[in-house]
Protein backbone atom coordinates (compact mmCIF):
# COMPACT_ATOMS: atom_id res chain seq x y z
CA UNK A 1 0.00 0.00 0.00
CA UNK A 2 1.00 3.51 -0.73
CA UNK A 3 1.85 5.30 2.30
CA UNK A 4 -0.31 8.27 0.87
CA UNK A 5 -4.20 7.98 0.86
CA UNK A 6 -6.45 8.62 -2.52
CA UNK A 7 -7.67 11.21 -0.39
CA UNK A 8 -4.47 13.18 0.40
CA UNK A 9 -4.71 13.95 -3.16
CA UNK A 10 -7.71 16.03 -3.15
CA UNK A 11 -7.12 19.64 -3.67
CA UNK A 12 -7.51 21.87 -0.42
CA UNK A 13 -10.84 23.07 -2.01
CA UNK A 14 -12.20 20.05 -1.88
CA UNK A 15 -11.09 18.87 1.11
CA UNK A 16 -13.66 19.47 4.11
CA UNK A 17 -15.83 16.15 3.28
CA UNK A 18 -17.22 15.06 6.73
CA UNK A 19 -16.12 11.76 5.88
CA UNK A 20 -12.95 12.00 4.20
CA UNK A 21 -12.17 15.75 4.13
CA UNK A 22 -8.23 15.98 5.29
CA UNK A 23 -8.85 19.41 6.22
CA UNK A 24 -11.93 18.65 8.23
CA UNK A 25 -10.89 18.46 12.08
CA UNK A 26 -14.24 17.05 13.21
CA UNK A 27 -14.95 15.11 10.60
CA UNK A 28 -14.24 11.24 10.09
CA UNK A 29 -10.90 11.71 7.78
CA UNK A 30 -11.12 8.69 6.35
CA UNK A 31 -8.42 7.47 4.36
CA UNK A 32 -8.12 4.63 1.47
CA UNK A 33 -5.62 2.67 -0.43
CA UNK A 34 -5.13 0.85 -3.32
CA UNK A 35 -4.13 -2.93 -2.16
CA UNK A 36 -3.48 -4.97 -5.09
CA UNK A 37 -6.91 -4.35 -7.65
CA UNK A 38 -9.05 -3.79 -4.35
CA UNK A 39 -9.45 -0.17 -1.94
CA UNK A 40 -8.90 -0.66 2.01
CA UNK A 41 -9.69 2.25 4.82
CA UNK A 42 -9.41 1.66 8.53
CA UNK A 43 -11.19 3.31 10.57
CA UNK A 44 -11.89 2.85 14.59
CA UNK A 45 -15.20 4.36 16.11
CA UNK A 46 -15.27 6.68 18.52
CA UNK A 47 -17.59 6.26 21.47
CA UNK A 48 -19.56 8.90 20.17
CA UNK A 49 -20.25 6.84 17.06
CA UNK A 50 -22.79 4.60 19.62
CA UNK A 51 -26.45 3.76 17.96
CA UNK A 52 -27.07 0.73 21.12
CA UNK A 53 -24.57 0.30 23.85
CA UNK A 54 -21.59 -2.03 22.32
CA UNK A 55 -22.95 -1.12 18.42
CA UNK A 56 -22.12 1.36 16.04
CA UNK A 57 -24.51 3.71 14.56
CA UNK A 58 -25.26 2.45 11.00
CA UNK A 59 -25.92 6.18 9.78
CA UNK A 60 -21.46 5.72 10.26
CA UNK A 61 -21.36 2.63 8.60
CA UNK A 62 -23.15 4.17 5.48
CA UNK A 63 -20.77 7.35 5.76
CA UNK A 64 -17.71 4.93 5.70
CA UNK A 65 -19.26 3.39 2.53
CA UNK A 66 -19.52 6.62 0.53
CA UNK A 67 -16.59 7.79 1.23
CA UNK A 68 -14.43 4.63 0.69
CA UNK A 69 -16.67 4.39 -2.10
CA UNK A 70 -16.19 7.75 -4.19
CA UNK A 71 -12.77 7.89 -2.99
CA UNK A 72 -11.92 4.26 -4.62
CA UNK A 73 -13.71 6.26 -7.85
CA UNK A 74 -11.45 8.80 -7.96
CA UNK A 75 -8.33 6.47 -8.02
CA UNK A 76 -9.76 4.56 -10.47
CA UNK A 77 -10.36 6.59 -12.59
CA UNK A 78 -6.53 8.04 -12.22
CA UNK A 79 -5.48 4.75 -12.85
CA UNK A 80 -8.22 4.06 -16.06
CA UNK A 81 -6.81 7.00 -17.50
CA UNK A 82 -3.24 6.64 -16.94
CA UNK A 83 -2.78 9.26 -14.92
CA UNK A 84 -1.11 9.73 -11.28
CA UNK A 85 -3.08 11.11 -8.39
CA UNK A 86 -3.27 14.27 -7.93
CA UNK A 87 -2.39 15.32 -11.58
CA UNK A 88 -4.74 18.16 -12.66
CA UNK A 89 -7.43 18.38 -13.65
CA UNK A 90 -8.63 16.48 -10.69
CA UNK A 91 -10.89 13.63 -10.79
CA UNK A 92 -13.47 14.22 -7.71
CA UNK A 93 -16.41 11.92 -7.55
CA UNK A 94 -20.10 12.94 -5.54
CA UNK A 95 -22.58 10.26 -4.50
CA UNK A 96 -25.27 9.65 -7.14
CA UNK A 97 -26.82 6.56 -5.47
CA UNK A 98 -25.67 4.96 -2.01
CA UNK A 99 -27.14 1.16 -1.20
CA UNK A 100 -26.17 -0.16 2.33
CA UNK A 101 -27.40 -3.63 3.49
CA UNK A 102 -26.90 -4.16 7.20
CA UNK A 103 -26.26 -7.94 7.10
CA UNK A 104 -25.25 -7.79 11.43
CA UNK A 105 -24.29 -5.36 14.04
CA UNK A 106 -21.44 -4.03 13.84
CA UNK A 107 -19.29 -3.90 17.29
CA UNK A 108 -17.64 -0.57 18.54
CA UNK A 109 -14.45 -1.06 20.30
CA UNK A 110 -12.88 -2.71 17.29
CA UNK A 111 -11.37 -1.57 13.82
CA UNK A 112 -13.64 -1.60 10.90
CA UNK A 113 -11.95 -2.64 7.71
CA UNK A 114 -13.53 -1.10 4.40
CA UNK A 115 -13.14 -2.65 1.40
CA UNK A 116 -13.60 -1.78 -2.24
CA UNK A 117 -13.95 -3.31 -5.81
CA UNK A 118 -14.44 -1.31 -8.77
CA UNK A 119 -17.41 -2.63 -10.37
CA UNK A 120 -17.99 -0.43 -13.60
CA UNK A 121 -16.07 2.40 -15.18
CA UNK A 122 -18.41 4.22 -17.59
CA UNK A 123 -17.48 7.70 -18.70
CA UNK A 124 -18.25 9.70 -15.99
CA UNK A 125 -20.02 7.10 -13.57
CA UNK A 126 -17.75 4.60 -11.56
CA UNK A 127 -19.62 1.82 -9.85
CA UNK A 128 -17.84 0.63 -6.58
CA UNK A 129 -19.37 -2.32 -3.98
CA UNK A 130 -17.97 -2.33 0.02
CA UNK A 131 -17.73 -4.40 2.69
CA UNK A 132 -17.10 -3.33 6.24
CA UNK A 133 -15.75 -5.65 8.39
CA UNK A 134 -15.34 -5.67 12.15
CA UNK A 135 -13.38 -8.81 13.71
CA UNK A 136 -13.25 -10.73 10.50
CA UNK A 137 -16.93 -10.65 9.73
CA UNK A 138 -18.58 -8.92 7.05
CA UNK A 139 -21.63 -6.97 8.96
CA UNK A 140 -22.81 -4.34 5.82
CA UNK A 141 -21.81 -4.08 2.33
CA UNK A 142 -22.98 -1.76 -0.21
CA UNK A 143 -22.75 -0.22 -3.70
CA UNK A 144 -21.97 3.64 -4.35
CA UNK A 145 -22.49 5.25 -7.95
CA UNK A 146 -20.09 7.92 -8.19
CA UNK A 147 -20.42 10.34 -10.78
CA UNK A 148 -17.89 12.64 -11.56
CA UNK A 149 -18.40 16.13 -9.94
CA UNK A 150 -19.86 18.72 -12.34
CA UNK A 151 -17.70 21.46 -13.20
CA UNK A 152 -20.04 24.50 -11.65
CA UNK A 153 -19.42 22.77 -8.07
CA UNK A 154 -15.12 22.33 -8.94
CA UNK A 155 -13.78 25.90 -7.41
CA UNK A 156 -11.42 27.66 -10.16
CA UNK A 157 -8.44 27.29 -7.41
CA UNK A 158 -8.81 23.16 -7.34
CA UNK A 159 -8.83 22.73 -11.47
CA UNK A 160 -5.21 24.49 -11.85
Amino acid sequence: MSDKAFQDYYPDELSYCYGCGRLNKNGLQLKSFWDGDETVALFEPRPEHIAIPGYVYGGLIASLIDCHGTGTAAAAAYRDAGREMGTHPPFRFVTASLQVQYLRPTPLGVPLVVRGQIKEITGRKVVVTATVSADGEVCARGEVVAAQMPEHMMPAEAQR
